[in-house]
């Protein structure tokens, strides 16, 4: 497998399509998307519930191989790679936030972050997790369990574990959708900011108008297909 190419651009989809089977035949998810998203900016996928905006995530962070198509991350065809390569592929150059945090309830914070550190062959770790930890806020936080934390700071540890791999890209699902709106906004801040901090790419998938006008470009989603692409000027 060639290592990622600096010069690629981070994302690269090109005549994705997803079908699902369902009991009543099978379903178009997403329809022949083509999109390419340069290495180091932030783009808002928008879209009503069901336009398939987290199968679009899924497909291109890895998680679900599209029907038809091709996806490609910095140079590297993932299609191309077997379960063991992709996951390794993943765990080294891809981020992902999720609306539910997602943490390992029998784990400390600073465990949540290590061991997926560990599981791709950094030495450095724990070390590595305490200065992530750190970086959202959370230093003093280290030996809670996430059952002992509230839903902003187990999102912050959430951020702070998919941040720590120095990811291309950083994939955000609804990353404040199970945040009260002062909460979010923290969050969204920490989001950007570690963004800024470590120039990576970063993929949101919002329903919030306001997040996503924070971003470089704004996507939006219908029925399985892109309808809207537009580039901001800040």
């Amino acid at each position: 497998m060639h290592p990622p190419a600096s010069q690629s651009p981070a994302v690269d989809l090109a005549g994705v399509s997803l079908t699902l089977p369902s009991a009543a035949g099978p379903v178009a998810i997403l329809k022949g998307i083509s999109l390419r998203i340069a290495a180091g900016q932030t783009v808002a996928l928008l879209g009503p519930s069901g336009s398939g905006k987290s199968s679009l995530l899924m497909v291109a962070a890895g998680l679900e191989a599209p029907t038809e198509g091709k996806v490609m991350l910095a140079g590297t065809e993932l299609g191309g790679l077997d379960e063991d390569e992709l996951a390794r592929f993943r765990g080294r150059h891809v981020g992902i936030v999720f609306q539910s945090f997602h943490l390992i309830p029998t784990m400390t914070a600073l465990e949540n972050i290590a061991v997926p550190l560990e599981l791709a062959g950094r030495r450095d770790a724990f070390a590595c997790a305490r200065q992530e930890l750190a970086a959202v806020g959370l230093a003093a936080r280290a030996a809670h369990y996430p059952g002992q934390l509230s839903g902003g700071e187990q999102q912050r540890i959430a951020l702070a574990r998919a941040i720590a791999p120095r990811p291309i890209v950083l994939f955000a699902d609804e990353p404040t959708g199970n945040l009260d709106a002062a909460t979010g906004e923290i969050v969204a801040d920490l989001l950007f900011s570690l963004h800024q901090q470590r120039r990576t790419t970063l993929f949101l998938v919002t329903h919030d108008e306001r997040l996503a006008q924070r971003c470089q470009r704004i996507l939006r989603l219908k029925d399985g297909t892109i309808v809207a692409d537009e580039t901001r000027r800040f």
